[in-house]
Formats: structure tokens, sequence, C-alpha cells
């Protein structure tokens, strides 16, 4: 059997896009602070920023601080997808004022429950520590985006939908602001008769907060020379939104079936008010089976008993996939700052994966990015030796303290299911001190695969869907005439197309006589194939899926 290699077929990140010495345009907008990114990271730190600034302005210590950001999407939530299961510290602390019943949750967890599943049943074991939710709540991500957007807006930040980022902007080794991506471009590139230009926005401070598989922050770590003791690791979520007849009285996770024991991940199904249910399939992209491919194994998990008894008789409302940063403790950056920037949220990969949550670190972290931006501002400062602040505040925070304690459970599962539950088991007693030191880990694109193609899966278009059907659940909003924005590497061979058609959710990639076909429009920007293939860059804004419940 032939094996395949990502790396091999994966082309550099573009710097010489992403990093530009370029002079800001002569109508650059300017900010005192921009953020990238309108998710919890990058709203938590606006609110938190503004809020300073007016209790400065309350006891006439300082000006007013023009903030802006700048989100990709067309409008808020429309590209943030995720579980979820929502720890409320950090709401807490950015409202102190309020109690969670004014949070946009859609319930508290009331039980929960974890099975190890085969192929026709499931069987329940003990919940794990680190997976009990006592206290926390379900919700919609893009419902608490929109909450958050609104309250931002509320306390005079500038909120620019539709705007994403096309590259930073530096003198030297400052970050002195981003450029914009144009819109209007024909297939060709060619500016068409709706042209847009870039925008410059300027900032004393520019804090990325864009999410998952980030390619400023990759860039910037890259330009940089920031490294970290693993590479940062990547799993690929597809969830579902079903409207059903029966309420769900639990969290519920799952290990085992559909995947094999040498893929590490798992399933959930969450309460999603008293009529809808959420349920999805997160896998690690490391495993080793080149036709594995996660939608397909979602749309087979549906079938087993647990699910099928929940969702049948309903209908599929939303369908949306994103990848999640799983390197944990040992894959964060020596550094989170710069001259002029910070780094923040899912960019970093702030993401605890044995308690499968990232939401309330990413607005902590965005908390903490918005008092070290403050501090700078205020002192007249914003190079890396004053922005520094922010990283001790992050290293001493319950973020850090939670992402050690748990720093190897997900890179035990290296070796499997069996020995990986074994070790992280031992982990989980002994508090993380076991076995002792770093289990060193190579980056998904890495790992060799097995060449194969699958077994062959037919949707029956009432419980199981196929992955143009599933785009269209998406709210996919890209016109047909975009440019392509995927960068695709070189010695494409059947066997790495074929590799590719499995590794999207969405059905951007397509094997044609033996050929590559690229799909651009279909794109929902998960960054899967960013990890294993070909490279994402950012394009027109409002591109992409239209989120309404995730």
């Amino acid at each position: 059997m032939s094996r395949i290699l990502p790396i091999r077929h994966q082309r550099g990140l573009p710097l010489d896009r992403l990093i530009l010495t370029d002079a800001p345009g002569d109508e650059a907008l300017e900010m005192d602070v921009c953020i990238v990114g309108a998710g919890p990271a990058g709203l938590a730190c606006a609110i938190e920023l503004a809020r300073l600034a007016q209790s400065d302005q309350a006891r006439g210590e300082g000006g007013e601080l023009n903030i802006a950001v700048l989100e990709k999407a067309g409008s808020l939530g429309e590209h943030n997808l995720s579980g979820a299961v929502v720890n409320p510290r950090a709401l807490r602390e950015l409202f102190p004022d309020l109690t969670d019943s004014d949070f946009p949750f859609r319930q508290k967890v009331a039980g929960e429950a974890v099975y190890f599943l085969t192929a026709s049943r499931a069987q329940r074991i003990p919940t794990p520590p680190s997976m009990q939710n006592h206290g926390n709540h379900t919700g919609s991500i893009c419902e608490l985006v929109r909450w958050l957007g609104e309250r931002a807006e509320g306390l005079g930040v500038n909120v620019f939908t539709g705007f994403p980022v096309d590259a930073l902007l530096v003198a030297g080794q400052t970050v002195r602001g981003v450029r914009t991506t144009p819109s209007g471009l024909g297939r060709n590139g060619e500016p068409g008769s709706d042209y847009t230009p870039p925008t410059d926005v300027t900032a004393r401070v520019t804090v990325v907060a864009d999410g998952t598989r980030s390619a400023l922050s990759q860039a910037y770590r890259e330009w940089q020379g920031i490294s970290s003791p693993n590479p940062q690791l990547f799993a690929l979520g597809v969830k579902e939104v079903w409207q059903v007849k029966r309420p769900l009285d639990r969290v519920v996770h799952t290990l085992g079936w559909p995947l094999p024991s040498d893929a590490f991940g798992g399933s959930f199904m969450y309460p999603h008010g008293p009529d809808q249910v959420v349920v999805g399939l997160v896998v690690g992209l490391d495993y080793p089976d080149a036709s594995l491919d996660v939608h397909e194994l979602l749309q087979r998990m549906k079938l087993h008993p647990l699910f099928r008894s929940q969702l049948e008789g309903g209908t599929l409302l939303e369908w949306g996939a994103k990848t999640i940063p799983e390197g944990g403790y040992y894959a964060l950056p020596e550094r989170r700052h710069g001259d002029g920037i910070l780094l923040a949220g899912d960019a970093v990969g702030f993401v605890d994966v044995p308690s499968l949550k990232g939401i309330h670190y990413a607005m902590q972290s965005g908390i903490y990015a918005a008092r070290a931006a403050h501090a700078a501002l205020r002192g007249g400062d914003t190079t890396r030796a004053s922005l520094a602040a922010y990283d001790r505040m992050v290293d001493d925070s319950y973020i850090v303290a939670d992402m050690r304690r748990t720093r190897n459970m997900r890179l035990a599962f290296k070796d499997g299911l069996w020995i990986g539950g074994a070790k992280a088991g031992l982990m989980t007693v002994t508090g993380g001190r076991f076995p002792g030191g770093r289990i060193a880990m190579h980056q998904d694109a890495e790992a060799p695969r097995a060449a194969g193609d699958g077994a062959p899966f037919t949707p029956d278009g009432v419980l199981t869907f196929g992955k143009l059907d599933a785009v269209f659940k998406s709210g996919n909003a890209t016109r047909d005439t975009i440019p392509s924005h995927l960068l695709v590497g070189p010695d494409i061979t059947p066997e790495v197309a074929s590799f590719y058609t499995h590794v999207c959710p969405a059905g951007v990639y397509e094997l044609e006589g033996g050929e590559l076909r690229v799909n651009a429009s279909n794109c929902i920007d998960c960054k899967a194939t960013d990890v294993l293939g070909p490279r994402w860059t950012p394009r027109e804004g409002g591109s992409g899926p239209r989120y309404r419940l995730m």
C-alpha cells in the first residue's frame, strides 16, 4: 500500500503576502488599537479596553481610545462555531454586575453521560473529572458573539464586519497595523465592476484574535522566529444543529466507534433548548488512514441507536465545521507579544482538550490583552518590553495552570486509544506529573498516511447528508466567481488528491480524471487543509458560512 506524507505536498506560508513593509496608504484609518477578529477573544478585549478607557476619562486621567474590531464575516457570529458547553468564568469577570441568567446561554447543564461506543451498542462509563460540567451552560457561540458585539458597540467600539485582514503592516520589527483584503476581484484576480481596494488600518497596538489556524499568527511567529516546545496540533470538528421532537436532558460525550483505535477523537450531543440538539464529531488530524472522512463518519454515527433515537423524526437546521487547536500547554508559543502586537484566543491555542473547553480561556486572554494594551498606551510605550506584561498575566492565570495540569493528555494518544487511555488515567491521578516530562510530537502534516479510498457511503437525505447538502445548510454565501484563496502545493498525485477530498468536509476538492479540482467557493473556512494540504489565505469579506445557531 502506498503512503502519503502530507508535508511534501504543502506550500510554505506566503510570508511575502502576510507581512508587508509597505507604508500605510494616504487614506489609512488611524486607530489606537486594532483587533483582528470579532470572536469571543477579540470582543472581550474590545469591551475591557473600552471600559478601562472610560474609567480613565471619568477620573480625568486620559482621553478617548479609538478601538477598531475587524471581522471577515458579513455579520457578527456568522463565522463562529463551537460545541459549546461554556464555562461562564470569564463572562462573570467581564460583566461583574450580571448573573449567569443574564448571559445568552441556552440552558444550564443538568446532567451528563459518557459512553464507549461499538457499532451497535453504547456502554456508559464513569465521567472523567476533566469532562464534568457542573455549573456550566450550553449555548450558541453565534449568539454569544452577537451579544458581545452589541455591548462593544454600546461602549463606542468600532466594529467593522466584512473586513478580512490580508496582512500585517510592519516597520522594522514593529507591527504598525493591518491591510484588509480587497473585494470584487474576478476569477482571474483582476478587479471587476464592483471592485473595492484594500484599506490600511494603523494602530499603536494590534491584537490578533482571528481564531484557529490564524494565518496572521502563523506568519508573525515565523517572521519573528517564535517557537514552542511542540508544534501545534489540530482536530477537525463537524457539527450539526437539529430540531427534535424529544428534549435531551443531559450533555453526552462518546469515545470509540465510529473512529478506528488509531485515531484520536470523540463525539458530543448537547441540549440546545427544549426542541434543539447539537451533535458533532471531533477527530485529531494526525490520523494514519488517508481515506478517513470526518464528515462521513458523523453521518454514519447518527445511525447508531444512541443518536438515532434522539434525532429520528427531527430536521437538520444547520451544519458547520472548523479546526480546533489541540497541542495544549507544550504547543503554546514561547511569547505571545511583540513590538506593537499581541496574540490572543485560538490564534495562540488556548484550548484544554481533556475538558473540551476553550471559550472562557479565549475571552480571558482577550481581557488580559486589553489590560496590557491599556497600560502600554497610558505609558506611551507599546514596545515588546512593555507589552510583555500580557504574557506575565496569562502565565500566572488559570489558563496556563489548567493547561499545564493536562499538558500531556492529548499527546498520550499518539500510541492509540487503549495505551493513550491508560496513560491519561495515570496523568489524571497524578495531577499531570506522569510521565515526568514532555511527550514530543511532530506536526500533523508530518504524520504519514496509508493511501486508500475508504468504504463508500450513500446518504439518505433524511438523517444523513452529503457534503454539498451540508454546505448549503451552512448558509455558505461565497460568490461563484471569486478567485481561489487556496494555494495548492507541488506534485499532487491522484492519491494525494483523493486524500484532500476526504480531509475537506465541504466538498472543496474533487478528483477528476486523476487530477485535483478545487471548488473554492464551497470553502467554509474550517482550515482543515491548511493543516494538511492547500494553504488557506484571506478572501473577500462576507465569504464563507453564515452560521446563525452554532
